[in-house]
């Protein structure tokens, strides 16, 4: 009686402490996730401020698991939740969220705010956005709120095992040097200059990036702008990219490129991983039909030529097959688009991604 009785707890106990590993394992074990940049990976900080760069509204998200606008400038999800699936996380919660508490800090953070760019100025049309340099002051901010809940040490280790997201630069070009004729930054530099001038300042953030603790960084090139549903209504006259914008990008990939290989060799370490979306966007671009668009030219929601003029509203054209749509709005990629973004950040060879794909680092790890 009394060994089986001692048999019996054995195996509650056995039972219990199995069920607590399995609940804390996700807690302790998982890969945090940071985000940062602008609307391209922005999943809802501007819903709190007051700026006209916002998605809260219908019918963005109209294919969001709850159909409903959440901030995210996407049709449903964004590159940073296809990715937060592919490490088999849960998504990031914006940082200005009241969610983001508790053990919800566990899972990272993102702090993207649309409209915003390398530099300051960029963007100042959208009024109250925040800027990159304020993104980063959030982060040392977050780390201090995990390490209140786990330890200094522990929220150390989290933010160095992490996996960090960084988007910026096309902002820099559509909403800066070519949003009105003689911009001032377009009076101060000629485009080669002005590329040389934002690959110096992306450098210095990247570096405070890994000063504050960032050792696993995705950093993506700008698309091919030119060939942008708002570029060809603005800028084309038969549906060809606009080729200004396309010489930008095809000035500052490849530098943004060295600049990333230069970092790495100086910090001993493959801590930057570069992302040529331009060429994740190209494939899709010139053949959609082999990816299974109609178009992409058109934007799914808009109006106007190509659907670009505008923003994405209730009283815009709004296509009814989504999936057929490489755009959604006349600056963003339909979620179709983003998954197949997020399949070559995840397997692409090293001409999409520069030194290794994302399913190579998580290997290493």
């Amino acid at each position: 009686m009394y060994k089986g009785a001692s048999m019996a707890n054995t195996s509650v106990l056995v039972m219990v402490v199995i069920a607590l590993l399995g609940t804390l394992a996700p807690l302790t074990e998982a890969r945090a996730f940071f985000v940062f940049g602008d609307s391209l990976v922005d999943s809802g900080n501007n819903n709190y401020l007051v700026t006209s760069a916002r998605a809260d509204s219908p019918p963005y998200g109209i294919d969001y698991p709850t159909h409903r606008a959440t901030g995210r400038f996407s049709n449903g999800l964004n590159i940073p939740d296809i990715i937060s699936q592919k490490i088999k996380s849960e998504p990031t919660l914006p940082y200005l969220s009241p969610q983001l508490s508790g053990k919800k800090l566990l899972v990272g953070a993102n702090f993207a705010s649309a409209g915003i760019g390398i530099l300051n100025d960029t963007g100042v049309q959208f009024l109250n956005i925040i800027r990159i340099y304020t993104q980063l002051e959030y982060f040392q901010q977050y780390q201090r709120r995990l390490g209140a809940i786990v330890g200094a040490q522990k929220a150390k280790a989290i933010v160095h095992k992490a996996l960090v997201l960084i988007t910026l630069g096309g902002n820099d070009f559509v909403n800066n040097y070519y949003l009105v004729p003689n911009s001032a930054r377009s009076r101060q530099f000629a485009l080669p200059d002005y590329v040389r001038y934002l690959i110096s300042e992306y450098q210095k953030i990247l570096m405070r990036l890994h000063g504050l603790g960032a050792r696993r960084v995705l950093v993506t090139g700008t698309g091919p702008m030119g060939c942008v549903p708002a570029e060809l209504a603005m800028r084309s006259r038969n549906g060809e990219c606009a080729a200004e914008l396309q010489r930008a990008a095809g000035l500052f990939n490849p530098q943004l490129l060295q600049m990333i290989k230069g970092l790495n060799k100086k910090l001993h370490a493959d801590v930057f991983i570069a992302a040529n979306t331009k060429e994740m966007h190209m494939n899709f671009i010139t053949d959609p039909q082999a990816f299974g668009f109609t178009t992409s030219k058109v934007a799914c929601c808009g109006q106007g030529p190509y659907n670009g003029l505008g923003l994405c509203t209730m009283l815009s054209n709004l296509c009814s097959n989504r999936g057929q749509y490489a755009f959604w709005d006349p600056f963003h990629p339909s979620e179709k688009a983003n998954k197949l973004i997020v399949d070559q950040i995840m397997t692409g060879s090293t001409k999409y991604m520069n030194p290794m794909n994302l399913s190579t680092l998580l290997a290493l790890d």
